[in-house]
Order: C-alpha cells, then structure tokens, then sequence
C-alpha cells in the first residue's frame, strides 16, 4: 500500500501534479528505514521536459533506474518503510544540500539542462519547499515516530549507479558508501565481499563525502547507524533483476543486524 503526502503549494507544483513523496509500507516494524533520494523522473507541468530530449529521461542523469522497484520489494520482504522521492533529481537533487552548485545541475554527465540555467532565488526557493523539504520532512516524521514508539532504527539509502561512466565499464556490482563511522555499513561490505568479491566496491564507485546529504542530516542529528548501497543498473533495470537484486540485499541486511 503506497501513502501519499501534502498536496504542495501550486507556485511550482499545481493541482494535478503528483506529491513529491511516495512511502510504501509506511507502518512497517523492521528496524530499517528505506528511502530512495533519486527513485522519480517526474517533471513539474509547470517546467515541461527542462528543455531535454525524450531519451534523456531514460538515462541515469534523471533518476536511478531501478531503485523503485527494489525498493519496494525490499519493503515488503523486510517489513519496512519505503520513502522515496516522485521527481527527478535534474529538477532538485534531494541528496545535496539546496543551493549547491549540483543542487540543481545545468549539466549532467555532457547533457545540458536548458530548464535550469538562470533560475532565479525564487525558483530555487520553488523547488527546495516544494520538493524537497517535504522529503525530507516525512523522513523526519518517519524517525519521529519510530523514536515515539521504541522502535530502532537503521537507516538504508538506496541508489544505482550505470554500467559504463565516461567510457569506462565499472566492475562493481554493489557500492558501499560510508565515511568510515558505521559499523552496519562495514557488515554489509563484508557480507557481499563473502559472496561477490571486490565486484563489492568499499566506497565505489563513489565515495560518500561533503557532497551527500540525506545520509549526513539524519543519522548524525539522531546517532543513527546507516548503509547507502548502491547497485548497478543494469542489474536491476527490469522486474526479473530487481527481484533477484533484492533478494541478495534482503538477506545481506538480515544477516548484517
């Protein structure tokens, strides 16, 4: 069952655009907290295509392919809450802080993004209240009531990543993305390094550093201890993958608790 959130102001987002947050299984008990920072490729009516071609919105600079779908799988076989935001990260990027540079890119990966070159404080402003801050703020909520009724907490930052970056074919399957700081994020590395070798990346292929936000803004304020898991998207860019891909992580994060 999908729970859908606050109909937003319609200064960016008018009567029939769809709500920024989605939550699947918003009354699971497991101890994890799942959420997808760039799981949408939704666009505001009001801001069109940005200027883009239709096959740019099927490429990794417009959402994460895959991670819906896993997701949502995971939700269901872990009884846990699945937070995931509807709009695509070239509209905000909910994993950045707002008003950094790639907050609200105007190149992605050689793609210009003709819809957000000169925005103005007030169309920034726009989609920070608008898209952004109710994600954010229901992952809050989320926290707020799991603390309310005893429950702990682990939270799991979902993303993919593709095959082949600026032409050169990345070897992992999995990433684990941690600063070093978490003990689960470290037993889960280990559980798929027991399976898949260095095909699981420590910190690739990407590194979480000042640029992550998600992660960093609610597992520090509250002590929380986090994974952010990255899986490549050809392994998961259809249904048959994403059940195999979530089986594998479904049983990784059992073991790692």
């Amino acid at each position: 069952m999908d729970e859908r959130f606050s109909e937003p102001s319609p200064s960016l987002l008018g009567r029939d655009d769809p709500s920024p947050v989605i939550v699947a299984n918003p009354g699971g008990s497991s101890p994890f907290l799942l959420f997808g920072d760039h799981a949408g490729r939704l666009t505001p009516q009001s801001l069109g295509d940005l200027g883009l071609p239709p096959e740019a919105w099927e490429r990794h600079i417009a959402w994460d392919i895959g991670v819906a779908g896993v997701g949502e799988r995971l939700a269901a076989m872990l009884d846990a809450p699945f937070i995931r935001q509807a709009y695509s990260r070239l509209v905000i990027d909910c994993n950045r802080v707002p008003g950094a540079a790639d907050s609200t890119p105007e190149i992605s990966d050689g793609q210009a993004i003709p819809g957000n070159r000169g925005l103005s404080a007030a169309d920034l402003a726009a989609r920070r209240d608008e898209i952004y801050a109710p994600y954010q703020e229901r992952i809050s909520q989320a926290l707020d009531e799991r603390q309310r009724l005893g429950r702990p907490t682990l939270l799991v930052s979902l993303h993919s990543f593709t095959p082949v970056f600026q032409g050169f074919a990345r070897p992992w399957r999995f990433g684990v993305l941690h600063r070093g700081d978490s003990d689960f994020s470290q037993r889960v590395l280990a559980l798929l390094r027991d399976t898949f070798g260095e095909a699981a990346g420590d910190n690739q292929p990407y590194a979480m550093d000042g640029i992550d936000n998600t992660i960093p803004l609610h597992a520090d304020a509250r002590g929380l201890d986090y994974l952010e898991l990255e899986m490549r998207q050809d392994l998961i860019a259809d249904a048959a993958g994403q059940d195999e891909v979530a089986a594998i992580v479904a049983e990784v994060l059992r073991k790692a608790l």
